[in-house]
Formats: structure tokens, C-alpha cells, sequence
């Protein structure tokens, strides 16, 4: 990505100096294993309240996090990124019905309190809707390279759409009239509902793309290759082939890796708001 020397977006919230963070106690039990890597990321990105698993496993930081220079580096990275996807989104959305109003994003170490409970590091990237917030702890990145297979900061930039896509969506009204679906339907259509969601945020992370591309001349040679392997990657067949060793798609709540990759490509090629209706396509 070209990223450097580009704007950064003012509505970035970095807790990983100030001690606002959470970390585990001496001799605490840490939330771990890999099936619970596996659920709290097959719930990774809308505003779930993670404090039922980590309850009584947290306390509050002693002591402000170390800031490694690579993470500096990382954290420039994330604030262009955000600006970037303000720039895509104020122009497709002001001057309608629902003007966009940008997020914040937080950048934090281990856990982090928001409006929607406690967080830790485990669940990856989210975004809660209550305080309009989406949360980042930089170690995810490396885990996305590391145990994913989806290097590349074009993937790290993908991670970051898809979040905003989700602020998208509750400006629009869509997740609210998700979730109050869902309370009415049995846990399979609740999970096909959830699917649903999360294809539309990663169609709308392709929208920026198209948009990050086509006018201001974001992208690098490969770039959509890295974006398109992060979404494979954090497939939930692929998840869960991977934790389990067997595949239960009426399980799924984020997508398969083919539907994900398919509707990131709807959004990059058409960069349109009208192309992502995930609710209406007979299958996702």
C-alpha cells in the first residue's frame, strides 16, 4: 500500500501507554486454548460481550504496555488506513439521509474495557456497537501472518474495513434490525442472519477498496491478493477444519472462505452501497 505521508485520522484512541488497557493477574487463569481462539474469533467482529469468558481473569494494568517501534510503525499504519476509509465513506454516505459520523478506534494491549464488556487480545479485532467504537490490539496482525497465513499490510488494511463496515451498518440501521431478527428466529437462522452480516461488512471493506484504488490511487500491484487471502483465511470452514478437524455449516456465523472472498470481490468491483444487499441473495 502507499500508504506513507498520507493523512491519519484524528479519531485514533492508542490505551497501550496510558495503562486503560486490562491485563491478566499474577498466577491469573488466562482465557486460552484453541477452541477458545476459535469461538471468540468465529464472534470477532460485532460488538459481542466477551466478560462472560473472561470473567474474574482481568484486572486492571499496573503499568502502561511496551510500545515496541515496530508497533509505532503499525499503529501510523492503522490511523492512515482509518482516515482513508473516512474519506470513501463521508463521500458515499453525506448528503443522504444518514451523513456518516466517523468511529473511533482504539488501539489497546492484552484487554480493554468498552461499552460492550471486556475484551481481550483472543478475540481479535471488534467493533462495539454501544460506544460506536472499533478495538485493535496490534498483536492480532501478527497472528493474521503467523497462524493465518495472510501476510501483507493490505490484509492488516482489510481487517480495519471490515470493522468500519460494521459502524456502516449500525448507522444505517441494518444491525439493529439484524439482532431484533434474530431474537425472534431459532439458532439456525440466527446463525444464517449473523452470516449475512458479515458478508455485507466485507462487501463494504471491498467498497474502500474500489473507492482507495479507483481515486486515490492506494493500492499496490498484489494488494486485493492480500485482501482476498485474509478473508479465506478467517473463513469459519477453514476455522473450524482447522480446530476441529471437520466442517458444520449450520454452524457458521461469519461466512466460508469462498463466500467471504466473493463478497469482498462484490464490493471492490462495483463500489456501490446497493451491491452489497447480503439479505436479499437467495444464498449468501
Amino acid at each position: 500500500m502507499k500508504w506513507r505521508g498520507r493523512r491519519s485520522s484524528s479519531h485514533v484512541d492508542d490505551q497501550r501507554r496510558t495503562g486503560n488497557g486490562m491485563r491478566l493477574p499474577m498466577g491469573g487463569r488466562r482465557p486460552g486454548g484453541l477452541m477458545l481462539v476459535v469461538l471468540v474469533i468465529a464472534a470477532i467482529y460485532f460488538g459481542v460481550d466477551p466478560s462472560p469468558l473472561l470473567q474474574g481473569a482481568v484486572a486492571p494494568a499496573s503499568r502502561p504496555a511496551a510500545v515496541t517501534t515496530g508497533d509505532d510503525t503499525l499503529a501510523q499504519f492503522v490511523g492512515v488506513v482509518l482516515a482513508d476509509t473516512e474519506d470513501t465513506w463521508h463521500r458515499l454516505l453525506d448528503g443522504g439521509a444518514t451523513p456518516y459520523r466517523e468511529p473511533t478506534l482504539v488501539l489497546f494491549s492484552d484487554h480493554v474495557r468498552s461499552a460492550c464488556g471486556v475484551a481481550g487480545a483472543a478475540m481479535g479485532p471488534f467493533y462495539c456497537p454501544a460506544d460506536q467504537r472499533v478495538y485493535i490490539d496490534l498483536g492480532f496482525y501478527r497472528a493474521l501472518q503467523e497462524r493465518f497465513g495472510a501476510p501483507g499490510d493490505f490484509a492488516q488494511a482489510y481487517v480495519i474495513a471490515h470493522e468500519v463496515g460494521h459502524h456502516v451498518q449500525n448507522l444505517l440501521g441494518i444491525s439493529s434490525a439484524v439482532h431484533a431478527r434474530q431474537q425472534r428466529a431459532d439458532t439456525a437462522q440466527a446463525n444464517q442472519l449473523s452470516v449475512r452480516l458479515e458478508l455485507q461488512a466485507d462487501c463494504f471493506a471491498g467498497i474502500w477498496a474500489n473507492h482507495a484504488e479507483r481515486l486515490r490511487d492506494l493500492l499496490d500491484d498484489g494488494d486485493i491478493d492480500e485482501a482476498l487471502t485474509a478473508a479465506s483465511a478467517i473463513g469459519d470452514d477453514r476455522l473450524q477444519q482447522q480446530a476441529q478437524g471437520r466442517v458444520v455449516p449450520e454452524s457458521f456465523t461469519h461466512g466460508s472462505s469462498a463466500q467471504r472472498v466473493h463478497w469482498f470481490r462484490v464490493g471492490h468491483e462495483q463500489g456501490a452501497v446497493v451491491a452489497c444487499d447480503t439479505f436479499a441473495a437467495d444464498r449468501p
